[in-house]
C-alpha cells in the first residue's frame, strides 16, 4: 500500500469525528472490525477487513426444494415447491452455513450480504421484506451467532426461475 493511500485510510476516522459523522460502535475480532449503526440495529453500518485476513466470496445461493423427493420438471416448479420468502431465506442460509463450514468458516465470519428478493405473486408482486428479515434473524444476532453483517437488500424483477423468491450472496472474512 502506498504511503499516500495509507494516510488517506488512517485519516478517515479523524475526518468523520471532526465533521460530526456518527460512525457507531466498533467490535473488533482479529482482522475484522464490525461498525455498528448508531443506534445499533439489525445490520451493520460497515466492516473493516485488515490486510492478511482470509476472505471467502460465495456466489448467489438459491433455496432447496421443500420436498427433496419432488420429481416435477424444473419448468413446472413454483414458489410453493420452495416455500415463501421466509422459508426460502432459511433454506438458503442453511445452505450457506454448510458451504462455509466445508471451507472452515462459520456464519459468524459473514461480514457482507447481498439479498435479492423477487416480488411474491401472493403479495401483489411486492417483496416480503419482513419475511426475509424473519429468516435472517434466525442466523444473525442470536445466542449461537451474536454477530450481524453489512447488508443490502433489493427487490428484483425476477430471479433465475419464477419459483425462486430469494437469492443471497455473502462475503466472509477471518
Amino acid at each position: 500500500m502506498s504511503p499516500r493511500l495509507l494516510a488517506a485510510v488512517v485519516s478517515v476516522p479523524a475526518l468523520a469525528a471532526a465533521s460530526g459523522i456518527a460512525t457507531g460502535a466498533a467490535a473488533q475480532t482479529g482482522a475484522v472490525t464490525r461498525h455498528a449503526n448508531t443506534p445499533p440495529g439489525l445490520i451493520l453500518q460497515g466492516v473493516t477487513v485488515k490486510p492478511g485476513a482470509t476472505t471467502l466470496y460465495l456466489s448467489g445461493q438459491l433455496a432447496a426444494l421443500l420436498d427433496p423427493a419432488n420429481k416435477k420438471p424444473p419448468a413446472q416448479l413454483t414458489s410453493d415447491d420452495y416455500g415463501d420468502t421466509k422459508t426460502q431465506t432459511v433454506s438458503i442460509l442453511n445452505k450457506i452455513k454448510g458451504i462455509l463450514a466445508a471451507r472452515g468458516f462459520a456464519m459468524s465470519d459473514v461480514i457482507k450480504m447481498t439479498v435479492f428478493v423477487a416480488g411474491d405473486p401472493k403479495l401483489g408482486g411486492k417483496m416480503d421484506f419482513a419475511g426475509m428479515n424473519d429468516g435472517f434473524k434466525q442466523f444473525f444476532g442470536t445466542a449461537e451467532n451474536p454477530n450481524t453483517v453489512a447488508r443490502s437488500t433489493v427487490q428484483v424483477a425476477a430471479l433465475a426461475s419464477p419459483a425462486y423468491l430469494v437469492e443471497i450472496e455473502v462475503t466472509a472474512a477471518k
